[in-house]
């Protein structure tokens, strides 16, 4: 039988840690966590990111591998994730990839086209020229260049039209045209679940997400994002700093605004993130989808897990 690999997605706030721990209650399992903002040092309040006694409980992997002055990308996760998951199945546990950034599971599923590799010096020029002229101009210019891409970007996704101009300054070649070769997959042979926990009503993931955050301020978020401030050589350019949640409280702190509106934006970003996931899991194949807001969301999991890994 080929190897087995359980996929447990959702969009922020859908249950998708209590359904992990559920698994781990029933079967030896190891999680990889499949998030873009667990993977930094310090950034743990404002990611939910497990808590001590969780990682306790049950291995977690990828968590806190990034300081946030540093990148990370689909590539890399795919390769890391990969490693771990082969580990993990010939130590005789049960892989869990839980999490909710999909391009992380499209990158590891599919497996990712080769790409130039980051330019820090190419990387601060374009944050300079942002700053400078304002990301819709960079939008223009990339327009020129390679209007396939631009035509699917908004003007000011800036980490998207910064890699897409980065990619044209490192190579000369636009990204479409790198786009355009065969992905070579990182597990083949290996077997998949997806499990999606989705909101029967997204008003009420909505009044979640916001409970949440405003817990999480509760909690101290305001302080974790004021150390990070503090250090001197993070800045709103870094894929850390633009996570939603740490940016609006980021804008507060440089007094762009108040700390009551960045709270309210940080709310509203975060179910525009919640939106773009569920977009995701909806294009992904034979995905399993499980109500997120049921009593029993974690316990159907466990059972659906049940019969695949019988089957």
């Amino acid at each position: 039988m080929p190897p087995q690999l359980i996929c447990l997605a959702g969009p922020t706030a859908s249950g998708k840690s209590a359904a992990s721990m559920q698994l781990a209650q029933r079967w030896p399992i190891e999680i990889i966590v499949m998030d873009s903002a667990t993977i930094y040092r310090g950034m743990d309040i404002g990611t939910a990111k497990p808590s001590a006694q969780e990682q306790a409980q049950v291995p977690h992997h990828l968590l806190d591998i990034r300081d946030p002055a540093q990148a990370y990308s689909a590539a890399e996760f795919a390769r890391d994730a990969a490693a771990r998951v082969r580990d993990i199945h010939a130590r005789g546990k049960i892989p869990v990839l839980c999490g909710g950034t999909m391009l992380y599971y499209k990158a590891l599923r599919e497996g990712l086209n080769e790409l130039p590799s980051a330019d820090p010096a190419i990387r601060q020029a374009l944050d300079a020229e942002a700053r400078a002229r304002g990301w819709p101009a960079l939008h223009a210019e990339l327009a020129r260049v390679d209007p396939q891409t631009a035509a699917r970007l908004a003007p000011n996704d800036s980490q998207r039209l910064q890699r897409a101009l980065e990619i044209w300054r490192v190579s000369g070649r636009n990204m479409s045209d790198w786009l355009t070769q065969t992905p070579t997959p990182v597990l083949p042979g290996w077997r998949f679940i997806t499990i999606s926990l989705e909101p029967s009503n997204r008003a009420v993931l909505h009044a979640r997400i916001a409970q949440r955050y405003r817990a999480m301020i509760g909690q101290g978020l305001l302080d974790e994002v004021r150390a990070l401030h503090a250090r001197g050589d993070l800045h709103p350019g870094l894929p850390s700093i633009r996570c939603v949640g740490y940016r609006q409280l980021w804008d507060a702190l440089d007094g762009r605004v108040p700390l009551d509106t960045a709270i309210e934006q940080a709310i509203a970003a975060t179910r525009q993130l919640a939106k773009r996931q569920i977009t995701w899991l909806r294009s992904l194949p034979q995905r399993h989808v499980i109500d997120c807001l049921s009593p029993d969301a974690a316990a159907e999991v466990s059972r659906l897990c049940a019969q695949w890994l019988a089957s």
